[in-house]
């Protein structure tokens, strides 16, 4: 049975390698119920924190398939809760709490205790959360991003090459947090005004990109670069190490924030009065497909990414896709989460990707494991409208509806 651990000892965990599954695993989060909001923090500070319901859906995942689960709150008591559990694998999907890196802070945590994880390491999280170091990179790499320039004082000579409308938001924020209607700038006096309004509100250099007229996906995946044979489930894989889920098209035309996929959009769940349209899986050709895939594999390992990501892109207006920014800690939502939305449209089981999360880290850390049986584990396409079901409720979910169609 799964707790909330704050208990205090100072035991060593376990190094990797200990033992084979299953495990003692910590789930690593920070969570909406458990945040304060302070009066000099920005409206929507703690939107990126998770819903206990997610970390429910993974615990009960985890706990399927025979382990023990413990979640600890990434907050300064996550130290003294590790030390004290002795996890043998955390499944790590903490945001973290305060810092201009501090996605990074719960890796780094694990790090330092020797104990394993999934997703992302520290430099990594420490990267993505940082739009603009995260462009940069992918620049250097010669991957297609666009024109953009980082703001610290609001006084910067703005670039003489930008070409209006720009795209403004905070340059280490997620879950659309500092973007709304008004993030969509037309002339230098409106970005001067936003700019210094996003540098009061949230404390932090600000992110201006031309913006990209055409439609916007996000593509998703779980995996790493290298051969798949010794992994949990490696018939799941291609021959690079990758599952790539089915592209999602967000249409963000009908939203609460027409053209732009804000906070106040992604807190509406499908279906609902306001909420962007999930088109999955997105409705285009193989060439622009295979664009979108090879960018995202190119991006992810460009940053370090490990495990599971999500890369957002949008088409320009001659419809050549350029990369936004990446999510190393994509949600896991089994409702209203991209990834999950991806994997339900497929037919995989939540608790499939779930588990192939943690075997992925497990596998990293050389933490022993037993593949799995490909043929227990064969599912009909029934698993299809079964999990649609079970996610959307049908009558909630017309994309995906369509999308099951698509696959009759």
């Amino acid at each position: 049975m799964h707790y909330f651990e704050n208990t205090v000892s100072h035991r060593k965990p376990p190094a990797a390698g200990h033992r084979h599954a299953p495990w003692r695993v910590a789930v690593l989060v920070n969570l909406k119920d458990e945040f304060e909001h302070e009066l000099e923090e920005p409206p929507d500070a703690g939107a990126e924190f998770d819903r206990k319901e997610t970390v429910e859906a993974i615990a009960n995942a985890l706990e399927l398939d025979g382990h023990w689960v413990h979640v600890c709150i990434g907050d300064h008591s996550l130290a003294e809760s590790l030390t004290n559990l002795r996890p043998h694998i955390c499944f790590n999907i903490a945001e973290g709490i305060q810092g201009d890196s501090r996605e990074a802070q719960a890796p780094a945590l694990c790090e330092l205790l020797g104990i394993p994880y999934t997703a992302s390491r520290v430099l990594t999280n420490a990267i993505s959360l940082d739009k603009t170091q995260t462009k940069r990179i992918w620049a250097s790499h010669g991957l297609p991003t666009p024109a953009f320039q980082e703001f610290r004082s609001g006084k910067e000579p703005v670039r003489n090459d930008f070409r209006y409308p720009l795209f403004v938001k905070p340059a280490r924020e997620g879950t659309g947090m500092g973007i709304d209607s008004s993030a969509i700038i037309h002339n230098e006096r409106q970005l001067r005004q936003r700019v210094n309004w996003l540098l009061k509100t949230y404390h932090q250099p600000v992110l201006a990109e031309e913006y990209l007229h055409g439609r916007e996906f996000t593509v998703g995946f779980i995996g790493n670069a290298g051969s798949p044979r010794n992994r949990r489930r490696p018939w799941l894989y291609n021959s690079q190490g990758y599952h790539v889920f089915p592209i999602l098209e967000l249409d963000s035309s009908k939203s609460v924030s027409p053209g732009i996929y804000s906070n106040a959009a992604k807190s509406l769940d499908i279906g609902e009065l306001g909420a962007p349209e999930y088109l999955c899986p997105a409705n285009i050709s193989r060439s622009l497909a295979r664009k979108l895939i090879d960018l995202t594999l190119r991006a992810a390992e460009a940053v370090g990414a490990l495990d599971v990501s999500r890369v957002d892109l949008r088409l320009d207006a001659k419809g050549e896709p350029y990369l936004l920014e990446i999510n190393t800690l994509p949600g896991l939502n089994p409702k209203v989460s991209d990834l999950c939305i991806m994997a339900a449209t497929e037919g995989m089981n939540y608790d499939v990707l779930i588990s192939e999360i943690l075997y992925l880290g497990a596998e990293r850390f050389q933490l022993p494991f037993k593949q799995a049986s490909r043929i227990q584990e064969a599912r009909p396409l029934i698993a299809l409208r079964e999990r649609v079901r079970d996610v959307t409720q049908m009558e909630t979910a017309p994309v995906l509806r369509t999308a099951l169609r698509r696959n009759q």
